[in-house]
C-alpha cells in the first residue's frame, strides 16, 4: 500500500493545480468584459446622476456618459442635482 500514497498525493496536487488554473483563467476572462453606457435607458438626467426608465437612480459612472446623454435628441437633462425637486427629480414615465 505504500506505492498508492504517492499516487494520491500526485492526484491531489494535480486537482489543486487545475482548480487554481481555472480560477485564474476565470478572473482573466471576467476582466475582459466591457460595460457600455446606453443612453436609451435614461429617463431623466441630472448633474449628479440619472433616473433610468425603470425608476432606478444611478450616479454617472463616467463624465463622458453625461455628455453622451446630453447629445441625444430630446434628452431630458437638467443642470442641477436631482434632490432639488420635491419628487427627487422623477417626472413620471417616459413614452
Amino acid at each position: 500500500m505504500r506505492g498508492i500514497a504517492p499516487v494520491k498525493t500526485i492526484v491531489k496536487a494535480a486537482a489543486i493545480a487545475a482548480l487554481m488554473g481555472t480560477t485564474a483563467f476565470g478572473a482573466a476572462k471576467a476582466a475582459d468584459i466591457n460595460v457600455t453606457f446606453d443612453p436609451g435607458t435614461v429617463a431623466y438626467g441630472y448633474s449628479d446622476g440619472y433616473w433610468a426608465r425603470d425608476h432606478v437612480w444611478h450616479k454617472w459612472e463616467k463624465p463622458e456618459y453625461v455628455e453622451t446623454y446630453r447629445k441625444v435628441p430630446n434628452a431630458h437633462y437638467y443642470e442641477y442635482k436631482h434632490d432639488r425637486d420635491a419628487n427627487m427629480g422623477w417626472r413620471g414615465e417616459i413614452k
